[in-house]
């Protein structure tokens, strides 16, 4: 670095919803990896951590409140209501790159491991604008998640989805990706399939995941199964394409099924039923109505769009106490 030039400033980002029974371990652990960064000569003297609440029902913003006044590198961003784990990330990430070099996002519950973000700074001083944090490992996993995020990741492939596996939303971004991200506007995010497609240079660091400390997981099996859907029904067509190319093979059938029945018929060897009617019927009918359901979930998608809703509102901000960075 040369002379008179000031060191990269970092901005750990941090959505929050209900998490006050874990928040205060979270931010003691936060504040010492930043500080020790700070010491080491790693990151500017003015980094600091960006708290976002994202319409929490219990203590959260209020603790958020007092980090806030005790600590000077702590400050909270709180939205209006609660929009979701992406949406609260993304409005981390976007208030966060105007006052940061780098921006590493991580979730409340600490689950991941904090010491790999000096990992992610080495990677980014060696050019690299986007570092993913991977798990080693689902050991701490139960089989049933542990079975069922696998599953997600291998239907993501077959999907054609670029996602990296076994990434969540533990990642370093450079000022520049995250200026690129500002301009995917869509409404339906999953910031796991969007990422990649900003298409900077990117590597990743691995880690072990730890057990969640207090609190509750906010992401129960109904909200994964969401997410995939989400993730599926904006990233790819496979989906509506397996169903052309179902019909097709159903056409096929019903072709193979007429001469079957022709022949039958000329040889005299025809069996009075009902039951294969029926179940084709049956059928048929399930294949059109599952079809229809998938296309108006995308139809949806576009209504929701078109519509250019803003994906959230911001309450309070007391970031914009701080000084924008320098030119």
């Amino acid at each position: 670095m040369k002379e008179g030039m000031r060191m990269n400033r970092l901005c750990i980002v941090v959505p929050c919803y209900n998490e006050e029974e874990a928040l205060a371990y979270t931010n003691t652990e936060l504040i010492s990896i930043i500080r020790r960064l700070m010491e080491a000569g790693k990151v500017d003297k003015e980094s600091f951590i960006l708290y976002v609440d994202d319409g929490s029902r219990d203590n959260t913003w209020n603790m958020i409140e007092n980090f806030h006044k005790e600590y000077a590198c702590v400050f909270g961003l709180k939205l209006a209501r609660n929009t979701g784990h992406q949406n609260a990330l993304t409005a981390g990430l976007l208030v966060a790159k105007d006052h940061g070099d780098m921006v590493v996002s991580i979730d409340a519950d600490l689950q991941d491991d904090v010491s790999v973000i000096e990992e992610m700074i080495d990677k980014y001083e060696q050019g690299y604008d986007i570092v993913y944090g991977v798990r080693k490992k689902r050991d701490t996993d139960t089989y049933f998640k542990r079975t069922t995020a696998l599953s997600f990741y291998r239907l993501m492939q077959l999907m054609k989805i670029d996602i990296v596996y076994n990434h969540a939303d533990y990642r370093l971004m450079s000022k520049r990706a995250l200026e690129v991200f500002s301009g995917y506007t869509e409404r339906n995010l999953f910031l796991r399939g969007i990422i990649p497609l900003i298409g900077y240079r990117s590597t990743i660091v691995k880690y072990d995941r730890k057990s969640r400390i207090a609190g509750e997981s906010k992401y129960p099996l109904s909200k994964m199964l969401s997410m995939a859907f989400e993730g599926i029904t904006s990233f790819s067509i496979q989906p509506i394409l397996m169903i052309t190319n179902l019909g097709l093979f159903i056409v096929f059938c019903s072709i193979l099924a007429a001469i079957y029945g022709l022949c039958s018929y000329l040889s005299g060897k025809v069996v009075a039923g009902w039951t294969s009617i029926i179940l084709s019927i049956w059928f048929i009918g399930g294949v059109q109505l599952l079809s229809v359901g998938l296309i108006g979930t995308y139809i949806g998608k576009i209504y929701i769009e078109v519509k250019h809703r803003p994906r959230y509102n911001i309450e309070t901000n007391n970031l914009m106490e701080r000084p924008h960075e320098e030119s």
